[in-house]
């Protein structure tokens, strides 16, 4: 009889953030952290890790999901314009390479890593960008514990359903 491993399905989550504009971007966290908590988990299942800045996030994902530890890891970042078009081959960069961390580990990747058209030290758009962060910090709350429910339910029934070669 072929018995496959079956890894025991954990509840924490990592939340990966960048450090520019750190102050922006913890408002994601924050807001993450107390959207789980609304909906029965505990602030203490989630770890969070920094890294410089947003390119240095999708290895940082990577190794992460690779653990086995985590049901899901949040990505958060502001990537913005430095005056050159960098910036938008960067957010592209590290979204794809997100994507492909949770294609080749099957474990889902949450995104916060934001990419604004403009943005301008001022502090109309600090405001505007810190309040943003907020509302996609609870987007990605939800979203984490859809996605952590919907795995879990395809998990199960890939377990329950025997295979053609077995």
């Amino acid at each position: 009889m072929n018995q496959r491993k079956v890894r025991r399905q954990s509840t924490r989550i990592a939340f990966v953030q960048s450090c520019w504009h750190r102050d922006i971007v913890d408002r994601s966290r924050v807001a993450f952290v107390e959207g789980l908590e609304r909906h029965g988990f505990a602030g203490r299942q989630v770890d969070c890790f920094e890294v410089p800045g947003a390119f240095e996030i999708p290895l940082h994902a990577k190794l992460l999901a690779e653990t086995g530890r985590y049901a899901a890891v949040v990505a958060a970042g502001f990537v913005v314009d430095g005056g050159i078009y960098r910036h938008e081959f960067v957010a592209s960069s590290v979204i794809d390479a997100l994507m492909r961390v949770q294609l080749e580990t099957q474990v889902p990747v949450i995104s916060v890593v934001l990419t604004p058209q403009r943005f301008h030290e001022h502090e109309e758009h600090r405001k505007f960008f810190s309040e943003h962060f907020v509302i996609k910090g609870e987007e990605a709350a939800q979203a984490c514990i859809g996605a952590i429910s919907g795995i879990q339910k395809l998990r199960s029934l890939r377990m329950r359903t025997p295979r053609a070669d077995a």
